[in-house]
């Protein structure tokens, strides 16, 4: 996993244990719960898509995010 290149919505750079913020609400599916843009999400976990990270947020353990949505924090 040393070649693949994760980045956010600026291009900046993402690494395991990074601090992101959401820049959109998104809705969780299977879910009630909507995240609110500004959400300070912390200690990412990079999955082997480069378009997708893991992470816990509001409550919700294992969610998977759209680097699209995310900005570093």
């Amino acid at each position: 996993m040393d070649d693949l290149e994760v980045k956010d919505s600026n291009g900046a750079l993402l690494k395991d244990g990074d601090s992101v913020t959401l820049i959109k609400d998104l809705k969780v599916k299977g879910s009630s719960v909507t995240l609110k843009r500004g959400t300070l999400i912390k200690n990412i976990r990079l999955t082997f898509k480069e378009d997708e990270i893991e992470c816990n947020a509001d409550k919700i353990k294992g969610i998977v995010l759209r680097t699209e949505f995310l900005k570093k924090a």
